[in-house]
């Protein structure tokens, strides 16, 4: 086969995917070319690579999702090249085949291979052909509510409705009941109508304590292909994972091999080549189904490029080139264990809705023997409400996976995000969580363990205000005397002659508010608190930027600011019993009109926000006052939508 000429990579893609791709491409002399949405101007990926072009626009449907202007961009950057990343187009057989006609090598499978895998119920007509093992339901072309109603009384509840062109946890709902079934059908149509421009359903048993094993596939264009072992990404919330290894735990090699050939099978029925994984429902009995191929590379793959010792972007492009697989399956190596874990800018609090705004402090763990940071971003950038909100991914790799947990654990104690809520703190209790010490993974696991990994949210207690307080004021620049720089006047340290230290504050933190008395009873050293806590010595992260004092508290850091109580009788103005929009989005759709009597839990407007639903439900029965929103129209946090009375 002859050689392929590549020396510039564009990538179309965006955050942390992007950076990764690039940082492979540039080490091995590549050029790199990124593209970006007007909002994006000066994302990381787009100041890390060579060139960048401008698609223009915000959402994805405006910019990344644009398939002529991204090859454009590639023709006029001289890129011979593009890699997708992962989301976007990367799924998206006219998007391959459009690069294939333009010309262009696509850094991924053919588009035939992907048109195979992209309607997931030809898919499973496919496996079964090849032999690959399936979870029984109807992936029949039929759409109507009584075909779901039948196939659903046939598996058995509770069952899985997903769409057939789908991904990511978009349009998948599980109905536990009939009763369930036509609003959840239509829900998750409607998702996924939005998210792929295809509402197309497909309904099978939900297997109860399943585990999600997958395995990474590699095909060149000259016929052969390996597997790369497993991952387990079992611990996910709405079916998005959270955090995966690799090997999965207990597996033994009987089944890994059984996994592995299965899903090389999978792979060669399709003529795949480059990266791939194949996703398996493993359950308790240690039968395995075929769940569903993803024909790029994956968030994931650095657990397994930690435990064989390789570089799959750099696989990619050598494929992309012509070459052969460098190894055989037999020199596959499967050394230590590692764990990720993706931080992400949402509120685990508050059913980890996105969040959004600007990272005003971001420093990563250090680097060092087994750990490994991929993100897209870096302090001061601004995580918008256009995109998914990841902001990157930590991964330890271990001798075993104790030490791997560990050092993950150690990696999460240091890296400090301010300006945001993520789920930094949630991510530590799950590794923290004896459970999952136990290795005791399904993907029930989130919900099963639901009070210790998401507790109660109660009030910050006397003593964070009191910390907070000796902060604020220590942290505080000196006025500058002109006359003597170095008087005690100068500071505002609260130092009088003759009198104690202290200075009283007004303190807001997570829209509570105080009255607080610095006794200047902790010392700020640096970024350091020292303070006295019930009797123990403790070093707490307190950094200061500009109007706000980031605290470090029960593992989270805390946002503090003066509180300005005129400002603040003025926002909560706002009509009582209006409902608002939990974060930015749009209004897919008004469910209620003025006048109209509704219960309590009724849906009155869903809102989509970062590829998800979200139904906005009156918190108790009453009468619709006002609507002061309407279908595809953009909200922003706090705008109120809705008033009841």
């Amino acid at each position: 086969m002859s050689h392929t000429h590549i020396d510039t990579l564009l990538v179309a893609n965006r955050g942390e995917i992007a950076c990764r791709v690039m940082r492979t491409a540039k080490s091995m002399g590549l050029r790199t070319v990124a593209v970006h949405s007007a909002i994006d101007t000066n994302a990381r990926h787009v100041r890390e690579a060579d060139v960048a072009v401008n698609l223009g626009g915000a959402k994805p449907a405006e910019s990344y999702l644009l398939i002529d202007r991204i090859i454009a961009a590639a023709k006029a950057s001289g890129a011979q090249a593009i890699h997708p990343g992962y989301g976007f187009l990367s799924e998206n057989a006219a998007f391959a085949r459009a690069i294939e006609e333009a010309g262009l090598v696509f850094l991924g499978p053919p588009a035939s291979a992907i048109e195979a895998m992209g309607s997931k119920s030809a898919a499973k007509a496919l496996m079964e052909q090849a032999g690959v093992p399936l979870v029984p339901g109807y992936h029949g072309e039929a759409q109507d509510y009584e075909t779901f109603r039948a196939a659903a009384q046939r598996i058995g509840y509770p069952v899985l409705l997903k769409a057939a062109a789908g991904g990511g946890g978009k349009g998948m709902k599980v109905a536990e009941s009939e009763a369930q079934l036509a609003e959840t059908l239509e829900s998750a149509q409607r998702e996924a109508q939005s998210a792929f421009g295809d509402s197309r359903m497909l309904v099978e048993k939900y297997v109860l304590k399943p585990r999600h094993v997958e395995i990474q596939v590699f095909a060149d264009r000259h016929g052969n292909c390996l597997y790369l072992n497993e991952r387990d990404c079992s611990i996910q919330r709405r079916h998005q994972k959270v955090v995966e290894e690799a090997p999965a735990p207990g597996l033994t090699p009987e089944l890994r091999r059984a996994m592995g050939e299965a899903a090389v099978k999978a792979a060669q029925a399709i003529g795949y080549v480059g990266a791939g994984t194949v996703e398996f429902l493993l359950d308790e009995r240690g039968e395995f189904f075929f769940m569903e191929m993803n024909t790029r590379l994956q968030v994931e793959h650095p657990v397994t490029e930690a435990i064989t010792g390789l570089d799959l972007v750099a696989w990619q492009i050598r494929v992309a080139r012509g070459e052969p697989l460098p190894i055989t399956q037999e020199q596959v190596q499967l050394n230590g264990h590692a764990i990720e874990v993706r931080l992400y800018a949402e509120d685990p609090d508050n059913d980890f809705l996105p969040a959004t705004g600007k990272l005003a402090l971001y420093r990563e763990s250090a680097s060092g023997d087994g750990r490994r940071v991929d993100s897209g971003v870096e302090q001061d950038d601004e995580v918008s409400p256009f995109y998914d909100p990841m902001l990157g991914k930590l991964i330890a790799w271990g001798e075993n996976r104790e030490e791997a947990r560990l050092r993950l654990l150690a990696m999460l104690e240091e890296i400090r995000v301010g300006g945001v809520r993520t789920n930094l703190a949630f991510l530590r209790r799950v590794l923290a969580h004896p459970a999952f010490a136990a290795a005791e993974l399904d993907t029930g696991f989130i919900p099963r363990h639901q009070q210790q990994l998401l507790p109660e949210v109660g009030e910050l207690p006397e003593t964070f205000w009191n910390l907070a307080a000796d902060a604020w004021v220590q942290s505080e620049t000196p006025l500058q005397r002109a006359d003597d720089a170095h008087s005690p006047w100068a500071g505002r340290s609260g130092w009088r002659s003759g009198g104690p230290a202290e200075i009283d504050l007004h303190l807001s933190c997570q829209g509570s508010e105080r009255k607080v008395r610095a006794r200047q009873l902790a010392r700020l050293q640096g970024e350091e608190l020292l303070a006295e806590i019930d009797g123990t010595r403790q070093r707490l992260c307190a950094i200061r930027r500009g109007d706000t004092l980031f605290l470090q508290w029960a593992g989270e850091l805390h946002a503090v600011t003066r509180f300005d109580p005129i400002a603040a009788a003025e926002a909560s103005h706002v009509q009582h019993g209006g409902l608002s929009a939990p974060m930015n989005g749009s209004i897919v759709r008004v469910l209620v009109a003025p006048g109209q009597a509704v219960e309590a839990g009724t849906a009155l407007v869903v809102l989509e926000a970062m590829k998800m639903e979200h139904s906005i439900r009156a918190a108790e029965a009453g009468t619709v006052k006002a609507l002061y929103c309407s279908e595809g129209e953009m909200v922003s946090e706090g705008a109120v939508l809705v008033e009841l009375e």
